[in-house]
């Protein structure tokens, strides 16, 4: 007779000591990449690991996720780990395949780049530097693209999470067998019809989730090159030299989404809006501050870290930030995420942007609310 609760336990550990590796992995690539003089990478990267320590912890204590849900993700954590070792050894022996080519002086190589996406991908990388200092405007779109996570985050939260955990219901009551072997007697499953928990633990995993699939890539960047990492491959977005020896900016802002998500979990941010307010302000904020900066910005401004931003993109993300911050929680609590927004953005000099916001400005806002007693939303 299996011990589920021991099986619980067990995935629980599982996904906390996850946590704790990336925590030791976060801050070995921090130091390395500070002495390679990445200073905003390196603490960037650290911040992240510091981060992760609080999620192991937190979940060691308190859990992220109810059983099976926590087990469901300790599978796709392996599943994808294995896609990104079994996509290493594919480059790795064309790499080999290549140089054996070139060696010989033999056209194959050259014929086989111009059809295979692959090679093109791995020449790509291998034979030209594939960080910048600036990247064109067509690849900042296409980085900036990713922070529409923010609102696929909050299409989870408010129907997708719920239509999941009914279909999940529907399903292993079809394979009932089945799922008692893997998960145990059917009656435990944590979760009814329209549970409103599961909405709450459902978008947690999804976060993990995403997390998982963007860091172990981003990791084997790191450590191996960025040849290897299918994040990259699957991008083909440029790499900035912040991101050399650093981790890259989607690990900064999910990291950010999970942290203050906890928040909201654990009551510390009681109310939804204030969290979707800080995300979104967060995502659409500093992309239209960046977009718009590279567009129309002519006024330029040195920051301390040295980067050039200008005041015509300090304005656009303040008012797109103002105007997210008006529709969710109403006019005197999105006063306090602009000037968040602008703070995180304007002033540190050595960490990045994409991990302050989405953490400082859910908590600013929260803290206007808790020291002005005022309801959320339009009063």
């Amino acid at each position: 007779m299996v011990d589920w609760v021991f099986v619980e336990s067990l995935y629980n550990t599982t996904l906390s000591l996850f946590f704790f590796v990336l925590m030791s992995l976060m801050y070995y690539i921090g130091v390395k990449g500070y002495r390679a003089k990445n200073r905003y990478g390196g603490i960037s990267s650290i911040l992240c690991g510091i981060c992760f320590l609080i999620f192991g912890y937190y979940n060691s204590v308190v859990r992220f996720l109810r059983f099976p849900w926590n087990g469901f993700l300790v599978w796709w954590i392996g599943v994808i780990l294995l896609i990104n070792l079994i996509f290493r050894t594919i480059i790795r022996k064309d790499i080999k395949k290549m140089r054996r080519e070139e060696k010989n002086g033999s056209n194959i190589g050259e014929n086989t780049r111009e059809k295979s996406v692959l090679r093109r991908y791995i020449r790509r990388m291998t034979k030209e530097n594939p960080y910048r200092d600036e990247i064109p405007f067509r690849m900042e779109i296409i980085r900036k693209s990713f922070h529409l996570s923010g609102f696929l985050l909050l299409v989870a939260y408010y129907g997708v999470a719920s239509l999941v955990n009914d279909g999940i219901i529907v399903m292993i009551h079809q394979i009932e067998p089945s799922y008692n072997f893997l998960w145990g007697d059917l009656s435990t499953y944590p979760f009814i019809l329209g549970d409103f928990r599961a909405i709450v633990e459902i978008t947690m995993f999804a976060l993990i989730a995403a997390l998982a699939f963007a860091i172990i890539s981003d990791i084997i960047r790191i450590v191996w090159g960025p040849e290897y990492s299918v994040f990259n491959f699957l991008t083909k977005s440029m790499l900035r030299n912040k991101e050399k020896n650093a981790a890259g900016p989607q690990i900064y802002i999910i990291t950010g989404f999970i942290f203050s998500y906890m928040l909201y979990m654990a009551k510390i941010i009681p109310d939804i809006r204030v969290y979707f307010a800080g995300i979104l302000i967060a995502c659409l904020s500093d992309a239209s501050a960046a977009l718009i900066g590279r567009s129309f910005g002519r006024h330029k401004i040195t920051l301390r870290n040295n980067d050039v931003k200008s005041i015509e993109g300090f304005i656009a993300g303040v008012t797109v930030a103002y105007i997210i911050g008006l529709v969710l929680v109403g006019p005197v609590y999105a006063i306090m995420g602009a000037i968040v927004f602008f703070l995180t953005d304007y002033l540190p000099a050595l960490t990045a942007d994409n991990i302050l916001n989405p953490i400082f400005i859910p908590i600013g806002i929260q803290l206007m609310v808790v020291l002005l007693g005022l309801p959320v939303g339009w009063i």
